[in-house]
């Protein structure tokens, strides 16, 4: 599977969300894997605002190292068909520089996380502007993104899942006190209170009791509009597995995280050394078989392409698994489970993002083949 040529490829990373500095970290590794791999790397920042940066050092600039002193217009050629000979310059957005339009791009790396990078919204926009990109698609996106959404896909799809509800932002701010009575009926405390739409443990806490359980809606509620409260599961161990394909994805050996803090929370993630990752998961040949059946599964539910990460929780003293998320675009820090599960199947890092690459030119190849004139 791996490219028998060198590609020009633009990283996206940064971006309007609550995700932007794990984005950050993750482009910095995905644009030394890339030029280990052989490839030339167009780094192609997004600020918080919104706005794109393309010369001097994009990350140096998000980060803080360097000050910009640019502004104006970006134009992106994108490939206008599948050999990639010819070109259509699109203009994306109106706030980056104008004196440097870009060069010719084979393939978009989207190192972004969480709204506007995750979820089906720049994968739209790279679709109209006709360029191929690594990831699931506009559907998978914006599906795997919005949990309370992809819940019911997993549920048609028989795959066992904690309980869970949904409440909207209006409806708690309109009549907290019957919101709560609610939750309180439906789940015993310890409870799982979400945004719908973000990743990395952005904005999730775990809830006690009463007292906790207000200001954890207050903080989701920071976040989106939609908010997932789910049960917590006993004795829970926190199971993790890759996934990397498209029509055909494989599955990656199975790997566990003991998190530093009393859940995998951000900070436990991203900024404490605590955590530890175990791979492979200490855990039984059927249970892994089970892990992985469940997670391709899971995939194929939300019609995914290219790479995603499934987590699960499993209740330690029951040993039953339950199917907690897939992300779509997950972590590529030097934290990350996603390729450290795949180095530990096999695929070293350079050979992994390489092996993106490969996926992101055969799903825009099979796009190709779409009809989009009336014949």
């Amino acid at each position: 599977m791996q490219n028998q040529r060198s590609y020009r490829v633009g990283v996206l990373f940064g971006g309007r969300s609550g995700e932007h500095e794990v984005s950050l970290n993750s482009a910095r590794n995905v644009m030394d894997a890339l030029a280990k791999a052989g490839h030339t790397v167009v780094p192609l920042g997004i600020t918080p605002q919104g706005h794109w940066l393309t010369t001097d050092n994009p990350l140096a600039l998000l980060t803080g190292e360097v000050e910009s002193t640019h502004n104006g217009a970006i134009t992106v050629n994108g490939a206008s068909n599948n050999t990639n000979n010819g070109h259509d310059t699109w203009a994306l957005l109106p706030h980056a520089q104008a004196d440097a339009p870009l060069p010719s791009i084979d393939v978009i790396f989207p190192v972004l996380h969480g709204t506007y990078g995750e979820d089906g919204t720049v994968q739209g926009l790279l679709e109209m502007a006709n360029l191929p990109y690594v990831g699931c698609g506009v559907l998978a996106s914006a599906v795997a993104m919005d949990k309370a959404v992809a819940k019911q896909l997993f549920a048609q799809a028989g795959l066992r899942q904690a309980a869970y509800a949904v409440v909207l932002r209006r409806q708690w701010q309109s009549d907290p006190e019957r919101v709560m009575a609610r939750l309180e009926t439906a789940f015993p405390y310890p409870i799982f209170v979400k945004p719908a739409n973000l990743g990395s443990s952005v904005g999730v806490s775990k809830v006690h009791d009463r007292n906790e359980l207000a200001p954890a809606l207050d903080l989701a509620c920071r976040y989106d509009r939609k908010l997932v409260i789910e049960q917590g599961v006993p004795h829970a161990r926190e199971i993790e597995v890759s996934v990397l394909g498209n029509d055909e994805p494989l599955v990656s050996t199975v790997g566990e995280i003991v998190p530093g803090n009393e859940f995998y929370d951000y900070a436990a993630k991203y900024l404490s050394e605590a955590s530890k990752l175990i791979i492979p998961a200490p855990i039984s040949a059927e249970l892994t078989a089970q892990v992985q059946t469940m997670a391709m599964a899971a995939f194929r539910a939300v019609d995914g392409a290219g790479l995603a990460r499934v987590d699960f929780l499993l209740d330690n003293e029951s040993q039953i698994l339950y199917l907690n998320e897939i992300n779509t675009m997950p972590g590529f820090t030097r934290h990350s489970m996603y390729p450290k599960l795949w180095e530990a199947s096999g695929i070293p890092y350079p050979e992994l993002v390489d092996r993106l690459l490969t996926l992101a030119l055969e799903h825009y190849d099979d796009r190709l083949q779409n009809c989009t004139t009336r014949e």
